[in-house]
């Protein structure tokens, strides 16, 4: 059985929603595996307000576990606090290469942030820009922004304003899907 790994941060842990375990985007891609009648087992390693760099000191301890297909959800905690996104971007390279060190054959996807442009200018494109640079460097499968018809959306997100709520990750799990199958199907063949 192939397991894939959501490593992450609060968008992937499912911050606030009131059953993670049933509502998160892993547990939602967990359930389509299943619709599908497929076989693999999909882990939840996302930890709420994680950053790059915390993801990369974790990382090691994360991969004790066979992985077969890793899913990259980290970066938008370093916009909020300022991190440079050329630091982000270092950090994300670096796991992307223990990860490929640890299991050569694994296969890789990426789903990318944005920031508003209103908020920073020029940074938002720098921050956006890092997902596509490390999406084509590493030959990933990518989903270019994570919250794509979902961000901004009242009724979609919890009262933070910047968490899905689980109808909101029921759209973000549509829009991943395709790719998280697509990745299984490959992997069987």
């Amino acid at each position: 059985m192939q397991t894939i790994l959501f490593f992450g941060d609060s968008l992937t842990a499912g911050y606030g929603l009131r059953s993670a375990s049933d509502e998160s985007l892993p547990a939602l891609i967990q359930q389509k595996i299943h619709a599908a009648g497929m076989t693999a087992k999909v882990v939840n390693a996302g930890i709420s307000g994680d950053t790059t760099s915390g993801g990369l000191a974790r990382i090691d301890r994360v991969l004790n576990q066979p992985v077969d297909i890793f899913v990259l959800e980290l970066g938008i905690n370093d916009a909020f606090r300022n991190i440079s996104p050329q630091i982000s971007l270092k950090n994300l390279q670096a796991i992307i290469d223990k990860v490929k060190a640890k299991y050569p054959k694994v296969k890789l996807a990426l789903l990318g942030m944005e920031i508003p442009i209103f908020l920073r200018g020029d940074l938002a494109e720098e921050f956006r820009a890092i997902f596509r640079q490390l999406a084509a460097v590493n030959n990933m499968a990518f989903v270019p922004f994570m919250l794509s018809g979902v961000a901004g959306k009242k009724h979609l997100n919890l009262a933070d304003r910047l968490h899905p709520s689980a109808e909101g990750y029921k759209i973000i799990a549509d829009n991943v899907w395709p790719v998280i199958k697509s990745l299984v199907l490959s992997n069987e063949s």
